[in-house]
């Protein structure tokens, strides 16, 4: 049964009263929306009932035209935050309770109407469904010293608000590791990480599968920079990642004295990352993520006449080459007997290096092997060129 009435502008007080009344209730949501200050940059307010460390606060996610921002705040602080933003900065908000739903808007003509409609249980679940915060494995509040030392996290664990992009971007990779790694019940997880650099992602990638995942997982990062290596093996101890370590060494011609199960390799330039596909094949490893990088040696060998108009403009060159690099990268795994996938690591508006390379050891029938190492050799055949990783895997 709904029951609207209007209210004069200087009615504040009876809608104050309104709003405390709703959140005696039970509240798993609140949404402000209808921007009506032109000045105010938010152009929607989503509030949910979080649990953190055990103990009940409202998330705050401000939405902006590209980004969200997010904030925790007790109940006991929730009125006055609703009254700041309606109906001054926003002029409707809908308060979702566990028997039905609160709505308070400002009418063109400055009234203020309110409304309360009792289990309108369909109404809260299409809410739940439009604009879902993401449910990210590595969640804020959790206890991660590498996310905080990188500067992503404080240090009670709130994602800082200029490192939100690279967040996600790891949280991504998380995510496909954990997707490979779901059909996976081996005791023992041994994973390379070549050309591993500042190892950002290799630390977080053993935080996750070792103290979230409890999985008993050794970890080798190997990389060219002596300087690079110490900082990282001082950070493994300091953590007390026992089982993470690194070593100075080349891609090309690396030796592994434990059986590999997973080789990473996250923007290795040019053919390292070839060197990187080629080491995982010989081991037999059963997972493969790479990002490549730096992809030069295509872009200097190709020619065709039938493409002059791309061969013509070095930009539109550059890119189709790098393309057909990671096409050819994908086709050889497949022809080694990898189900292989190239995906979209992170949005294209963050980095033009988005595609990740994702192999996993399969059931690959004769024939689809033989015709991705067909399609491989008409395409170099017809461009002229002779990759790297087309040479070791051939």
């Amino acid at each position: 049964m709904e029951n609207t009435q209007s209210l004069e502008k200087n009615g504040l007080d009876e809608i104050k009263d309104a709003v405390s009344i709703a959140l005696k209730k039970d509240v798993p949501r609140i949404v402000i929306s209808n921007r009506g200050d032109v000045s105010y940059i938010y152009k929607k307010i989503d509030i949910r009932l979080v649990t953190i460390k055990g103990k009940q606060q409202y998330q705050i996610s401000s939405y902006t035209d590209k980004q969200v921002f997010q904030s925790n705040i007790d109940k006991a602080l929730l009125l006055g935050k609703l009254m700041e933003i309606f109906p001054n900065k926003m002029k409707q908000m809908n308060i979702f309770t566990t028997e039905g739903e609160y709505s308070f808007k400002l009418s063109k003509k400055g009234k203020l109407l309110k409304s309360e409609n009792k289990n309108n249980k369909t109404k809260l679940a299409m809410y739940e469904g439009q604009n879902r915060v993401k449910n990210y494995i590595l969640k804020e509040g959790i206890q991660c010293p590498p996310l905080v030392d990188m500067g992503i996290f404080t240090k009670d664990g709130k994602v800082v608000k200029s490192m939100y992009d690279k967040y996600k971007q790891i949280n991504r990779f998380i995510e496909m590791v954990d997707d490979v790694l779901k059909d996976d019940h081996s005791e023992v997880l041994n994973i390379i990480d070549f050309g591993c650099g500042k190892s950002y992602l290799t630390f977080v990638l053993y935080y996750y599968l070792v103290e979230i995942k409890n999985k008993r997982t050794n970890i080798i990062g190997l990389d060219l920079k002596a300087d690079v290596i110490d900082k990282c093996n001082k950070a493994a101890e300091k953590y007390g990642y026992d089982r993470l370590r690194f070593e100075l060494g080349d891609i090309n011609g690396y030796s592994s004295d434990m059986p590999v199960d997973m080789v990473v390799t996250l923007h290795a330039c040019d053919t390292a990352t070839d060197y990187a596909l080629y080491n995982a094949v010989e081991w037999n490893a059963k997972y493969i993520l790479s990002v490549p990088c730096c992809q030069h040696e295509v872009n200097k060998q190709i020619k065709s006449d039938s493409l002059a108009p791309i061969m013509k403009y070095g930009i539109i060159k550059e890119r189709m080459s790098a393309l057909v690099t990671d096409a050819l990268r994908g086709n050889m795994l497949e022809y080694k007997g990898y189900k292989t996938q190239l995906l979209e690591f992170v949005d294209m508006a963050h980095s033009p290096k988005n595609i990740l390379i994702r192999a996993v050891k399969g059931n690959v029938s004769t024939d689809k092997k033989q015709k991705a190492l067909n399609e491989a050799c008409t395409m170099c055949e017809e461009l002229g060129i002779e990759p790297t990783i087309y040479k070791l895997l051939k």
